[in-house]
């Protein structure tokens, strides 16, 4: 029954931004049942081909007709004629229909698992080894491909003249397809460009520039938070291109919030960018995640907030990264129950140890 519930609200939506996407507030509202029934019914048929819509019409004239035999009279005889009843003929033409939307759905059920597949073998299947680090991370899409990514490797930093590893989370404004195939248009270019010998602050503004030129005049940008690790001096510099403040906990308790860059990628190529810097002590936790996971409602309409999250980090802070993921995913589980996901959600937990 939940199941069933669960899919009614995803269907429901999925028309819903059609036929709402005209009206104010206020008109939505002030709907009565058969203004919404008869929005939600053009919604439906806009989703069809033209043929299918014919098909459609069809069906349903021939339900609303009456059904029955012929009588024909002739030479003083009454002769019946039995035909099919168009009520029958109508709901052949509607299984047809079921049919021909089952099929292209499995073929695009199949094709979204391919999608899916080619992006998971695009993401770290497990974090590196990073000294003096301990790393867990996990995404979740809410459709069958995201838009959200997330990496951690190794480069060389020009500017500091040693080996660095880069902290990456982005997230594609948009889901599904369209969203997938610019994060995987972003994961190249990072990996091209930090193959380079260059700065952060070069490397963001590189990443930018390229972003403007895939981004449909900035309507498809790009949140990223990118940092680099120097495991010798335990520095954390990095760059916050709009999106969620992640959030530094210290052994202490105190929290502070990694705010300092500039705007998302792709929607100003002249855009500049400011550096910051942090430096991580043992026992110091780093949350980085997407808006996916703070934004998750409860039916309320209630979202799950940063409070709940660090509520969730400082009940466990003695814990390994691993753990305290699963307890954060179950946290988010628990507090939205069967209320369906409605924005992809990825997290990265970062715990400081001893070198």
């Amino acid at each position: 029954m939940s199941q069933f519930k669960q899919d009614a609200q995803i269907g429901f939506r999925f028309y819903q931004k059609d036929f709402d996407a005209g009206a104010s507030p206020d008109q939505r509202r002030g709907r009565r049942f058969l203004k919404n029934l008869q929005a939600l019914a053009w919604a439906i048929l806009e989703k069809l081909s033209p043929a299918r819509r014919v098909l459609l019409l069809l069906a349903v004239i021939f339900l609303l007709l009456p059904g029955g035999g012929l009588d024909y009279h002739s030479g003083g005889r009454n002769i019946e004629i039995t035909v099919p009843s168009l009520q029958l003929w109508g709901g052949i033409i509607l299984l047809v229909l079921l049919m021909l939307e089952v099929a292209d759905r499995v073929v695009m059920k199949r094709d979204l698992e391919i999608a899916r597949d080619i992006q998971n073998w695009l993401l770290p299947a497990k974090p590196p080894t990073v000294p003096g680090l301990s790393i867990a991370f996990a995404t979740r899409p809410a459709n069958t491909v995201a838009g959200d990514f997330y990496d951690i490797f190794a480069r060389q930093n020009a500017t500091q003249g040693e080996s660095v590893f880069l902290l990456a989370v982005a997230d594609v404004a948009g889901k599904s397809i369209p969203a997938a195939l610019l994060m995987a248009t972003f994961q190249a270019s990072l990996k091209t460009l930090s193959s380079t010998p260059c700065g952060l602050a070069e490397l963001v503004d590189a990443m930018n520039r390229y972003a403007c030129g895939n981004s449909q005049g900035g309507l498809r940008f790009t949140t990223a938070f990118l940092g680099e690790y120097a495991p010798a001096t335990r520095s954390l510099s990095y760059v916050n291109a709009g999106h969620n403040h992640p959030l530094l906990r210290r052994a202490s308790g105190a929290v502070e919030r990694l705010s300092v860059g500039g705007l998302p990628l792709g929607i100003r190529p002249e855009a500049r960018y400011e550096t910051g810097a942090v430096t991580l002590g043992e026992g110091d936790w780093l949350i980085i995640f997407t808006d996916g996971l703070v934004e998750a409602q409860n039916q309320f309409a209630e979202e799950y907030g940063e409070q709940r999250l660090l509520a969730v980090l400082e009940a466990g802070a003695s814990m390994p990264p691993d753990q305290m993921l699963q307890r954060v995913i179950a946290g988010v589980n628990h507090f939205v129950d069967t209320t369906p996901q409605h924005d992809d959600i990825t997290c990265m937990l970062i715990k400081a140890g001893a070198l």
